[in-house]
C-alpha cells in the first residue's frame, strides 16, 4: 500500500462564488469547507441537520435545519440565497443510512427514511437551487453524491441505500439536461470507501471492520477526505465548464 501523501497545491473556485453544502458537519463537508478555505474569498453556507462545523471564519453561514419535506429544503436554499444574495453551487453531501440490517427484516418506516434522506431530500434541494440560479450570467453548479456499490446491486446491509443513489445517478443526468440552456451544470460523484466517519457513524464498523474493508480496495487503502474534496472542488472550478450530468468515481479501483 502506498498512503496518500497530500500535494502541496490544492483546486480552487472562483472568487466571490455562493456556495451551499448541505451536510457541512460530516466528514466530507467539513474537508470540503476547509479546503474551500484556502482558495479564494468565497461565501460558504454550512448547512448540519443538528450539529455546525466547527469554524468560525466570517465567510462561512452557519445553517442548521432538520428536513422534514419539501418546503424544509426550499427554506434552506431560500434562506442561503437571502443572506448572501445568491447562489452559484449547491453540494449535497447530506444522507444517512437509519437501519444497518438485513433488508428482509427492516421495516416500512425505516425504509422510508432512508429513500426520503437520500434521494427526495437531495431532488427538492437541487430543484430549488436550480429554480435560484436561472438568472445567474454565469449559470451555476450542483454535486450530488452516489456510492460505486449502487451499480453493483448495492448490500443485504445498505440495500435502500444503494437504490437511492442509483436513483441519484437518474437525477443528475435529467437535471443536467434541464439546466444546461441556463448554464446550470449538474454531476455527482460516485464514492467508493472514504475514510470520512460515515460506516461507524451509521453501521457502527469498528477500526478492525475498516482494515478489513480497505483490503477489499486494489490500492489496499481507504479514499481521504482530503481527494473527495479535491475533486469536489475541481468540478467547481472554472476548469469544470465543460463537464455534465456525469457521476465522477473515486474509488480507488473498487469493484474491479
Amino acid at each position: 500500500m502506498i498512503p496518500f501523501k497530500a500535494p502541496d497545491w490544492s483546486p480552487t473556485v472562483d472568487p466571490g462564488m455562493r456556495i451551499l453544502i448541505t451536510g457541512a458537519s460530516g466528514g466530507l463537508g467539513r474537508a470540503l469547507v476547509d479546503m474551500l478555505l484556502q482558495g479564494p474569498d468565497c461565501r460558504i453556507g454550512a448547512h448540519g441537520a443538528s450539529k455546525r462545523h466547527p469554524s468560525n471564519d466570517p465567510r462561512i453561514v452557519h445553517l442548521t435545519k432538520a428536513f422534514n419535506g419539501a418546503n424544509d429544503c426550499e427554506a434552506l436554499v431560500n434562506e442561503f440565497v437571502a443572506e448572501v444574495g445568491g447562489i452559484d453551487a449547491l453540494v449535497v453531501l447530506s444522507g444517512g443510512i437509519h437501519f444497518s440490517g438485513h433488508w428482509k427484516d427492516m421495516p416500512e418506516a425505516d425504509w422510508a427514511r432512508d429513500m426520503d434522506v437520500n434521494l427526495n431530500q437531495p431532488f427538492f434541494l437541487a430543484r430549488a437551487a436550480m429554480a435560484a440560479m436561472q438568472g445567474n450570467p454565469s449559470g451555476g453548479r450542483i454535486l450530488l453524491t452516489g456510492t460505486e456499490s449502487a451499480i453493483h446491486g448495492g448490500s443485504a446491509m445498505s440495500f435502500p441505500y444503494a437504490i437511492a443513489k442509483r436513483g441519484t445517478e437518474c437525477m443528475v443526468e435529467g437535471l443536467a439536461r434541464e439546466g444546461a440552456p441556463a448554464g446550470v451544470l449538474v454531476n455527482g460523484l460516485r464514492f467508493g470507501y472514504i475514510d470520512s466517519g460515515f460506516h461507524g457513524r451509521w453501521h457502527a464498523k469498528t477500526d478492525a471492520d475498516m482494515k478489513a474493508r480497505a483490503e477489499l480496495v486494489p490500492l489496499k487503502r481507504p479514499g481521504h477526505v482530503d481527494e473527495a474534496a479535491a475533486l469536489m472542488t475541481f468540478l467547481l472550478s472554472g476548469w469544470a465548464q465543460f463537464i455534465t450530468g456525469q457521476m465522477i468515481p473515486l474509488t480507488g479501483g473498487d469493484w474491479l
